[in-house]
């Protein structure tokens, strides 16, 4: 490669592994974790993205790899290509890398299983040239061995940048983002517990003559004795009355104080949010002010969207329907039709349609054809 880096350093060999396992992933499982906005918009992505048909041109192929792709093993827990699918671009869309792995049988004659491997213990080594990689496994010591049989490995990135093997997460840009959004939650959350859960300041102020004084922590203290009773008792469903003799004030503790309006700058950090997530507010649930041409609009976009998750997807669907055909003896192709994103382009495609055939007809009546 005329525009790859010059490897001719005898320290180059480090240079030349790529560790899909980096300190991200688990910042970007505990953005999942706290922000479920982001945990509602992956599996409406992975849902939306909708499942896929195999046509092949020899039937009897398309018969058992239909039945392959239906009854595969899926590591220990789940059965089928789609549900291998969905697993993929879970790990492609939260950590930007997604690798797994067609199972062969002990002869390596017969794919018997799929398998998502761990970003944990996959390693990418530079192969000859730029075009090349050799995927790798770490053993107990932590040294990378590669594989024996590379052709079996699948492996996508998301958006990589120029020269580099690894992709980026989805998530890339909203940690700040969501640090933000978690300090006003939190500080939502101390409001609340100071100002929401009620506490009350009961004072007693003894009168100016000789025997008050003299009995004021008697009574103080009997005051604090029936007003913890009468609080207990309406924990329990109770109603009870407080009495008092003297100059006795009752308040609320931080009821004269008004809680933050917080609605605007948290619309502001979702705002940032949804923009990188690529998805509609009102499918996650967003009642925000929208007309129905933006919402069409925003329909379009996200069709966009889930069109490019589908053409990273078809190359590795390929791959495994292809292993199995030559596995098996055939040597047709497969081709991947994906299910249709949305019913309401195809309204739009038979309206238009039917108003062709409407003018069609009568022109055709005019004389006009």
């Amino acid at each position: 490669m005329q525009t790859a880096r010059s490897t001719t350093s005898r320290f180059s060999i480090l240079d030349s592994y790529f560790p899909l396992h980096t300190p991200q992933n688990a910042l970007y499982d505990a953005l999942r974790e706290s922000v479920p906005i982001i945990d509602a918009a992956i599996m409406k992505i992975i849902r939306l993205t909708g499942g896929f048909t195999l046509t092949c041109s020899d039937k009897l192929a398309q018969s058992e790899l239909q039945h392959f792709t239906q009854t595969v093993k899926v590591g220990g827990a789940s059965i089928g290509l789609e549900s291998f699918i969905c697993t993929y671009l879970e790990n492609l869309l939260l950590y930007g890398n997604a690798v797994g792995e067609i199972v062969l049988n002990q002869s390596r004659t017969q794919a018997v299983g799929l398998y998502n491997a761990s970003l944990n213990d996959i390693t990418l080594k530079q192969g000859r040239n730029a075009l090349e990689f050799i995927p790798c496994v770490k053993t107990d010591t932590g040294e990378p061995i590669p594989v024996s049989y590379p052709e079996y490995i699948l492996f996508t990135a998301l958006n990589p940048k120029p020269s580099d093997i690894y992709g980026n997460s989805l998530l890339k840009g909203l940690p700040f983002v969501a640090s933000v959004l978690m300090k006003i939650y939190e500080c939502i959350g101390n409001n609340f517990e100071r100002i929401g859960n009620v506490r009350y300041a009961v004072t007693y102020r003894p009168k100016d003559d000789t025997i008050d004084p003299a009995v004021a922590k008697e009574r103080a203290t009997q005051i604090a004795q029936e007003w913890s009773n009468g609080i207990n008792a309406a924990k329990n469903g109770q109603i009870t009355d407080f009495i008092s003799v003297g100059d006795v004030s009752i308040q609320a503790i931080g009821s004269d104080n008004q809680i933050i309006d917080t609605n605007i700058p948290v619309r502001q950090m979702l705002e940032q949010m949804i923009a990188k997530l690529g998805l509609p507010p009102f499918l996650l649930g967003l009642n925000w002010s929208t007309t129905e041409r933006m919402s069409k609009q925003q329909a379009d976009i996200l069709t966009s969207e889930l069109e490019y998750y589908r053409r990273l997807l078809t190359p590795i669907i390929q791959k495994i329907c292809n292993t199995f055909l030559r596995l098996n003896g055939y040597s047709c192709g497969v081709s991947v039709s994906w299910s249709i994103i949305n019913l309401q382009d195809e309204i739009e495609h038979a309206r238009a349609a039917f108003y062709n055939a409407q003018a069609e007809k009568i022109n055709r009546e005019r004389g006009d054809i």
